[in-house]
C-alpha cells in the first residue's frame, strides 16, 4: 500500500501562504517555477504549492504533484465568484462535481465534453467530500471563524452568518466581472454554485492518474460588475483564514 501523503493547492500565495506557515519539517523544493513545500502538518506528510492563475498553470502543477511528490490524495483550496443566487460572498463552496464551462469542441464532440475522455463532469471522492463537509461544519456551526477574523473584517464584507454549498463548479479562463457573463452561464448550466479558474482542470488530471481530490472554495465576489472591489482585501483578511482554519480541520 503506498504512503498517504496529501497534496494541499492553491492559485496564488496568498491563498497557501498561511497553510505554509504550519508545516513542520519543512523543505523547499524548486521545480519549473514552483516552489513545492514538503512537510508535515498534525503528523500528516502534505506537499504545499501554490499554482499559479488558470487551468494549463494548474494541470501542470498538480501533475508534478502526482508523478514528483507521490501525492495519494488532493485537496484545492481558494476563492471563486458566486453564480448561484443562494450563494453569498463569505460562504464556502465544495465541489461535488466540476465542469469546464469554456470547453466546447462542437460538433465533434458535445459542449463541455472533454475529447477522449467522453466526460464533461469530475467527481470528487465521496470519503474526502464527507471529510471536508464535517470539517467545515463544525467550523461554521460553531462560528469559529469569529473567533479568527475580527468582526470589523467580517462586517466589512457583510459575512454573519456564512453557509457550506456542495454542488457543481465551473472552471474555465476566464475572470467573471460582468452581469452579462454571469446570466449567459445561469443559463447554460444552472445549476453552477461559482466559477474559478483551475478546479475543473484540477479535477480532471487526478481522475486521469485515480487520485482522489476536494474542491474548496470561498466566495469572494458575485462573478459580477462589482467582482474587482476589495478582492485583494477579501484574500488576506477572510479566504487566507478560511484556507488555514479548514485544512487544519480536516487534517487533524
Amino acid at each position: 500500500m503506498s504512503e498517504r501523503i496529501i497534496g494541499i493547492m492553491g492559485a496564488i500565495p496568498q491563498e497557501i501562504n498561511g497553510v505554509v506557515n504550519l508545516l513542520t519539517n519543512k523543505k523547499e523544493n524548486k521545480i519549473g517555477r514552483r516552489s513545492y513545500f514538503t512537510g508535515e502538518l498534525n503528523n500528516q506528510k502534505v506537499v504545499v504549492v501554490y499554482s499559479r492563475v488558470g487551468k494549463v498553470a494548474a494541470s501542470a502543477t498538480v501533475t508534478t504533484l502526482i508523478l514528483e511528490f507521490k501525492i495519494s490524495e488532493l485537496i484545492f483550496t481558494g476563492v471563486a465568484g458566486g453564480i448561484h443566487t443562494d450563494v453569498k460572498i463569505g460562504d464556502i463552496v465544495l465541489g461535488q462535481s466540476l465542469i469546464q464551462h469554456d470547453m466546447n469542441a462542437q460538433p465533434l464532440f458535445p459542449a463541455y465534453e472533454i475529447p477522449m475522455l467522453g466526460k464533461a463532469y469530475f467527481e470528487a471522492d465521496s470519503s474526502q467530500l464527507e471529510v471536508a463537509t464535517t470539517a467545515i461544519l463544525e467550523i461554521l456551526e460553531e462560528q469559529h471563524l469569529h473567533n479568527v477574523i475580527s468582526e470589523k473584517d467580517l462586517d466589512k464584507f457583510n459575512i454573519h452568518q456564512p453557509q457550506l454549498h456542495v454542488g457543481l463548479i465551473g472552471s474555465g479562463d476566464l475572470f467573471f466581472s460582468t452581469n452579462a457573463q454571469k446570466e449567459k452561464l445561469q443559463q447554460n448550466l444552472p445549476e453552477i454554485l461559482c466559477v474559478e479558474m483551475e478546479g475543473a482542470a484540477v479535477a480532471q488530471v487526478c481522475y486521469e492518474f485515480e487520485i482522489p481530490f476536494i474542491i474548496i472554495r470561498t466566495i469572494s465576489d458575485d462573478a459580477d460588475d462589482h467582482s474587482t472591489l476589495d478582492f485583494n482585501s477579501f484574500i488576506e483578511k477572510i479566504s487566507n483564514v478560511y484556507s488555514i482554519e479548514i485544512i487544519k480541520n480536516i487534517i487533524k
